[in-house]
């Protein structure tokens, strides 16, 4: 018994921002950052531009989408979990909204889930681990979701090019088929982790008259300088604890923050760049269903197909990471 990945489909914006519109904002404000953008692997990003959509929104479309490419109802779902950094609310639950609109059945679990940009992978995890271990869940939807451009300060040149919005979804089911979940590998280090905070204020000072709108939004002070050593480490480790070899991995699914991070890690494991994922130039920086974005390229794309090998790996704040390795 294996718990395998029935379907998976993306939601986004259908509005289109490209790099010229950044360039010229920030240089009104005297900074360049046209070299960054290179850097960053960044080309174009979906951005919420309308009173409608909303981390909420996209995830139920997403989930809709997702049952009707597996030809499954909500009531075939035992499980849902929604992974978010930004929730639209944080009660009710989103998870119990989505089960709402997808018409979901009385004894289904649901539950959010936030471990930043981490989130998805590891509700990936947790959902797979969940279905193993619980004899009477069959199937799981998970989801990822993020409206993140709107939380970002106008004038902070790292994060508001950078992030964009858009969510993800999964169906996960037990199977007998020789695929699916194989294992997953963490690593934690909490000392610096006043360096990414949001609300950068702390939500019990949202309501006093000195906190500002920019005081509420999404604060980042520094970047971290060993990202690629910690995803070598996790990824490395995950595949000798499962006695396979870099070679036997079809495709790599990695965070899309910056494509440096991609390059790293292909030049340290000396990876066939053909089987590393990049889709940060089109979607920019997703959050929690960054790494799930890449995966969902590769399987509509055919890099990816069933019976493959397929390392997952992001970090989120500040310092939290997550490989997992499955099956598909």
């Amino acid at each position: 018994m294996n718990i395998k990945i029935r379907a998976i489909e993306t939601e986004y914006p259908e509005n289109i921002v490209d790099n010229e519109f950044y360039i010229k904002h920030f240089k009104e404000q005297g900074k360049d950052i046209n070299r960054l953008l290179e850097a960053f692997g960044r080309k174009e990003r979906r951005i919420v531009n309308n009173d409608s959509d909303t981390t909420l929104s996209m995830g139920i479309q997403a989930s809709l989408k997702v049952l009707e490419s597996a030809n499954l109802k909500g009531d075939d779902i035992d499980l849902i979990i929604f992974s978010s950094q930004f929730p639209e609310y944080i009660c009710p639950t989103q998870a119990l909204i989505v089960h709402n609109a997808i018409k979901g059945k009385n004894d289904t679990i649901v539950m959010d889930l936030n471990v930043n940009c981490l989130g998805m992978l590891v509700t990936l995890d947790t959902a797979s681990r969940q279905l193993l271990q619980n004899k009477k869940l069959k199937r799981a939807l998970i989801i990822g979701s993020d409206y993140a451009s709107i939380h970002m300060k106008h004038s902070d040149e790292l994060c508001y090019p950078m992030f964009a919005d858009a969510a993800c979804a999964m169906i996960l089911e037990k199977t007998n088929e020789e695929c699916g979940f194989i294992d997953s590998d963490y690593f934690t280090d909490s000392r610096k982790y006043s360096a990414v905070m949001y609300p950068q204020c702390g939500s019990s000072s949202y309501y006093k008259d000195t906190t500002s709108y920019d005081d509420m939004k999404f604060g980042w002070s520094e970047c971290d300088d060993d990202v690629i050593d910690i995803a070598v480490n996790s990824i490395n480790k995950l595949l000798k604890d499962n006695n396979l070899n870099i070679s036997d991995i079809s495709a790599f699914c990695l965070s899309q923050f910056a494509l440096p991070i991609i390059n790293g890690c292909i030049d340290r494991l000396r990876l066939d760049s053909k089987k590393v994922i990049f889709v940060g130039d089109k979607f920019g920086y997703t959050g929690t269903s960054s790494p799930l974005m890449a995966f969902n390229d590769g399987v509509k794309s055919g890099k990816i197909k069933r019976g493959d090998y397929v390392v997952f790996w992001s970090i989120a704040a500040t310092r939290t990471a997550c490989s997992v390795l499955y099956k598909y």
